[in-house]
């Protein structure tokens, strides 16, 4: 070696040697960070959420949620929405309009199977079904003239309802968009290992307290009570959002077929086709929120139609295939299927 390059090597060294102290500290500091553990009740529903770091930040997580249930929450009588609802003079909040916005605009891509103005229509069914008899075609008519997305706009100080009587129900997006906001603040603070999963919602970051990738079961659709938690699949779902809708216990048949009670704000009437667990990964859980609500009402061949414009999109739905379950997933989602 001549002298020239031995000088050189000499020089190296000690950045070398830098390199690999600190990487030994990175990985030893990794593993001796506990994960935090924060849960409780939000939206209506439980939260859970697990994170690595010396702090506890369940104070900040839980002041978000609030600030999100303060926009978006109908159990909430003094959130935006609610004074939306009852008509009164309110500059909706950043929060709302954001996720105002986004539901306009899936609505649009999805030709209004996402629809955050159909509340009315899925309380009537609802409350009809619980009885066991079907509200009148009458009461459906009168409902329709009440349900749009395009009935309701936003001009850039506040929401403007073509009728007073339209409501707004924002329940099938908030949850996805709650665990996004939290996901937020977690980068916010640097924390590099993380699950949020509000409602069944959910997005992920980095690795696991047992140092493998986050994993999430979908669970399978029975009509039987008996049967809990069995599982459909299981996914990797690391760095990213994942959101599932599904009538899982609440079916109709007909024509010998099985049927989830999901109601078309289009029709007004139940839709008829066999999907019975829609589940959408991708960056953004409000997205993958929406979209999965949007799959259950369009049915399997429609929402393939919808999925070749957003790439984005992975999807594994559950469906009726002769009165037994089959699957059907987004080619690009192989990889993430561990059983």
């Amino acid at each position: 070696m001549d002298e020239k390059r031995k000088k050189k090597l000499i020089w190296q060294l000690p950045f070398l040697t830098l390199l690999i102290v600190g990487t030994i500290l990175i990985i030893r500091q990794q593993h001796v960070t506990p994960y935090q553990k924060n849960a409780g009740l939000i939206f209506g529903t439980t939260y859970n959420i697990t994170y690595q770091s010396d702090e506890d930040l369940h104070k900040e997580v839980l002041a978000k949620l609030k600030e999100v249930d303060g926009a978006l929450s109908m159990f909430n009588e003094k959130s935006t929405i609610t004074k939306i609802n009852n008509n009164e003079d309110v500059t909706p909040s950043e929060m709302f309009t954001d996720v105002f916005q986004l539901a306009q605009e899936i609505s649009q891509e999805t030709n209004g199977s996402f629809d955050i103005t159909v509340a009315p229509l899925v309380n009537i069914w609802g409350f009809g079904f619980k009885k066991g008899e079907e509200p009148s075609k009458h009461a459906i008519d009168s409902l329709k003239a009440l349900i749009g997305y395009q009935k309701v706009g936003y001009n850039g100080k506040r929401i403007v309802k073509k009728d007073p009587r339209i409501t707004l129900d924002c329940s099938a997006i908030a949850k996805g968009y709650g665990a996004d906001v939290v996901a937020r603040l977690l980068d916010e603070k640097g924390i590099k290992n993380y699950l949020v999963e509000i409602g069944g919602e959910v997005v992920t970051k980095g690795i696991s307290e047992k140092r493998v990738p986050w994993k999430i079961g979908v669970t399978k659709p029975t009509e039987d009570p008996t049967e809990t938690g069995d599982l459909q699949t299981v996914l990797n779902v690391t760095d990213k959002a994942m959101a599932t809708s599904g009538n899982y216990r609440n079916f109709y048949y007909k024509g010998g077929k099985k049927y989830a009670h999901t109601i078309d704000p289009k029709t007004g009437y139940p839709v008829q086709h066999n999907i019975l667990s829609a589940t959408v990964l991708c960056d953004e859980c409000a997205r993958a929120d929406a979209f999965a609500t949007a799959f259950m009402v369009m049915g399997l061949e429609r929402a393939k139609k919808v999925l070749e414009k957003n790439p984005d999109l992975m999807v594994y739905f559950i469906y009726d295939k002769n009165g037994q379950n089959d699957v059907w997933f987004s080619p690009s989602l192989k990889d993430k299927i561990l059983q």
